[in-house]
């Protein structure tokens, strides 16, 4: 009876070893850089400052668009704001903004006190749908072409140097 109970408890010993081991060799850096020249899904997004939906589908009235996650509660969000600004002056860029698991009335206060870079605005309240995009974090933006394709997936607040290459991909 003894030698039951060693026998179980080596081989109980033994699958955990053997589990531990093998997700050792597993890679544990989540990246959405994958996605990069792939279509972007299909989401509906509720309008932030209307009734009604907006369709990511509905994105083809530019050449370029940049989708850009943010909130009013997030520190580099704010840092990375006046790029934005700098980058809503751009013809043929159309930035539309998701703002991500914010209250309505603390992101208002937002843009108002800092300008509204977004052609169109949309919210997130939950941040389920944006899980659609790959992100995980805010702020994230994501560049993508008139055929709705990713060219470019910024993680974290865009910076000067962001800005250029931007500009530069936008003009050619």
């Amino acid at each position: 009876m003894k030698k039951k109970y060693l026998v179980i408890i080596y081989s109980i010993a033994i699958f955990i070893f053997f589990v531990l081991y093998l997700s050792l060799g597993k890679n544990k850096i989540y990246s959405t850089q994958d996605n990069i020249g792939k279509k972007i899904p299909e989401v509906q997004l509720n309008y932030f400052d209307k009734d009604g939906h907006f369709d990511t589908k509905e994105i083809s009235n530019s050449k370029f668009t940049l989708l850009n996650f943010w909130a009013s509660w997030c520190g580099p969000c704010r840092k990375e704001h006046k790029y934005l600004m700098e980058l809503s002056v751009s013809s043929n860029l159309i930035i539309i903004g998701i703002n991500f698991k914010d209250e309505k009335k603390n992101a208002m206060k937002f843009l108002s006190e800092m300008g509204n870079p977004f052609s169109v605005l949309t919210t997130d309240f939950d941040g389920k749908k944006s899980i659609n995009f790959g992100i995980y974090g805010i702020p994230e933006t994501i560049l993508i072409n008139e055929d709705l394709k990713i060219i470019k997936k910024y993680v974290g607040p865009i910076d000067d140097k962001d800005v250029r290459q931007i500009k530069k991909i936008i003009n050619k």
